[in-house]
């Protein structure tokens, strides 16, 4: 269904509006990227979500501790270091956009940081300079001395992850990433759009085409715009509607507002350890192994 989807879409956008897509955004195991072909031999470019190649290294390693049953548990490949590996991963992409060298060598780097601890320190691939991403290397340019608590990874246990790891460090992988952009905006609007029309139920072609048109217009610029169409067919709003379409806006702003706080992000965060924690034990405490 997804490749017949996107077929359509690229032929009909050529066919009606005399243009032609010249870039298609994937998730890496996206079947749409048969349309490579569709104005002529490799007419269209993919790309790679940014945020799908960092959730390979959560996906990979995760089935890499279980092929590996020694490579779990306290003070090995928990999910806690998974989770944290694979934002390190992430933010080098992030930070290196349109440098294909810096993005290999910062992913590179971030996975010996992540493994690395006071008694096996392994930031010598980090940038050592004073505003450097990394603490120990921050603490050296500045003649600190740094206190590194983290446990790190043993030996054994990173002979093990770092094949599977230096696989997503493919140079071929990373140029796909170099445009640093995601499917969140794609998501989002999938998001209302099944709200107006669940995706599990089937419903008819009149139903589908305004459920759409409802969800572009509330992704785009909120409950507001209905105003104008209510308007526009001869319905004119009241005051509690115009109110309460305004009080719905704001409600929505002010809860992505909230969601994006660091105390919120640091709070899910904690959520997320202690789910972790409930079936791993603690992984981590000071002084407790």
């Amino acid at each position: 269904m997804e490749p017949v989807g996107v077929y359509r879409i690229f032929e009909r956008s050529s066919e009606i509006r005399n243009l032609q897509y010249i870039d298609f955004y994937g998730d890496g195991d996206s079947k749409g990227y048969g349309v490579k072909k569709i104005y002529g031999e490799n007419s269209v470019t993919k790309y790679e979500c940014i945020g799908h190649i960092q959730k390979r290294v959560g996906s990979r390693l995760r089935k890499l501790k279980t092929k590996h049953k020694g490579c779990g548990g306290g003070g090995k490949l928990t999910d806690t270091f998974i989770d944290k590996l694979q934002n390190y991963y992430g933010i080098p992409i992030r930070s290196n956009v349109n440098d294909l060298k810096g993005m290999k060598s910062a992913v590179i780097a971030a996975f010996f940081h992540c493994c690395s601890s006071s008694k096996q320190p392994m930031h010598g691939q980090c940038p050592d300079r004073p505003d450097s991403w990394c603490k120990f290397q921050r603490a050296v340019s500045r003649g600190i001395k740094y206190s590194d608590n983290e446990k790190g990874l043993p030996k054994v246990v990173m002979k093990i992850v770092q094949p599977v790891y230096m696989k997503l460090c493919d140079q071929e992988l990373l140029k796909e990433c170099l445009h640093g952009k995601t499917q969140n905006a794609n998501e989002s609007f999938n998001c209302i759009l099944w709200k107006f029309i669940p995706k599990e139920i089937f419903v008819e072609l009149q139903t589908l085409r305004f459920g759409g048109f409802m969800a572009v217009i509330q992704f785009n610029k909120g409950f507001k715009a209905l105003l104008d169409i209510l308007t526009a067919i001869g319905i004119h709003p009241g005051m509690f509607t115009v109110k309460g379409f305004a009080e719905i806006d704001n409600e929505r702003l002010c809860e992505a507002k909230r969601h994006s706080l660091p105390s919120v992000k640091t709070a899910r965060k904690k959520k997320k350890i202690a789910k972790n924690e409930k079936y791993e034990g603690v992984t981590y405490k000071c002084g407790a192994f």
